[in-house]
């Protein structure tokens, strides 16, 4: 390949906007590395490293973190796809406000005439904020206390559209780049498998608050349940229990 096909990374920097700094920071965390360098040691970029640069670039600008970007391009998630499910979960977000809202509005008509609010109002405005489904909620019903689901269903409200990406997108992916590990028989204390599993409760802490008693709740109920909480009526229980204990035994460090 010719020079003029390749960039230097100060010219990258100023045709993208991005700084050098930054250029420097996503090589070395394996989010956008040169292909090329020179005899000098040099970064140079090729094109392709320029189409990798125009995907991370559009992923960032629909909000997405930067680990997440990696999963999702390493896994060679189609950006367009990607573009198509956000706007569903958009659209879908849109109208579950409008649900919500609807609901909102009778309970705060309750409230301003000093009425209590009826259960069901109450039920339905929980309900509309966000997370699993009917059965899912039971499920954890009988592993959570109220105060419990109160945590989950606020932190979920409060990630709005970006709920939608880290449980519809990265999250699965998560479990089954996890899987196709536990398949090939990759030992649990692999690092690849513990870099999975951390990313895996950094976003179950993002649900959770770092309470390790919902989080221990939560697991539980997959455990027991997988079919119920991940809306599968289909999901085998035995392997979903495998894998959750093979990465529980990659959460375990040895003293």
């Amino acid at each position: 390949m010719t020079n003029s096909a390749t960039w230097k990374v100060g010219r990258l920097a100023e045709a993208s906007g991005l700084t050098v700094r930054t250029l420097h920071h996503w090589d070395t965390i394996g989010l956008l590395s040169p292909s090329q360098r020179t005899t000098g040691g040099h970064r140079e970029y090729t094109e392709d490293d320029l189409a990798r640069l125009y995907q991370v670039l559009a992923l960032r600008s629909l909000g997405l973190a930067l680990d997440t970007i990696a999963v999702c391009l390493d896994a060679g998630v189609d950006p367009t796809r990607l573009v198509r499910d956000h706007l569903a979960s958009v659209e879908a977000s849109i109208v579950a406000l409008g649900v919500l809202r609807e609901r909102l509005v009778r309970l705060g008509e309750e409230l301003s005439t000093d009425q209590a609010p009826t259960a069901t109002a109450l039920l339905d405005a929980l309900r509309a904020i966000g997370g699993t489904g009917p059965e899912g909620e039971h499920t954890l019903r009988r592993h959570l206390d109220a105060a419990e689901m109160q945590v989950l269903q606020t932190r979920a409200a409060a990630l709005g559209p970006a709920m939608h990406y880290l449980l519809e997108v990265e999250w699965p992916e998560l479990y089954r780049r996890a899987e196709r590990l536990r398949a090939a028989g990759t030992p649990a204390t692999d690092q690849k498998v513990r870099q999975l599993v951390a990313r895996m409760d950094e976003l179950g802490a993002l649900f959770t608050g770092h309470d390790a008693g919902i989080s221990a709740g939560v697991r539980a109920a997959w455990h027991d349940e997988p079919a119920a909480m991940s809306g599968d009526p289909d999901a085998p229980a035995d392997d979903w229990r495998e894998l959750a204990e093979y990465l529980d035994r990659a959460r375990h460090r040895p003293t």
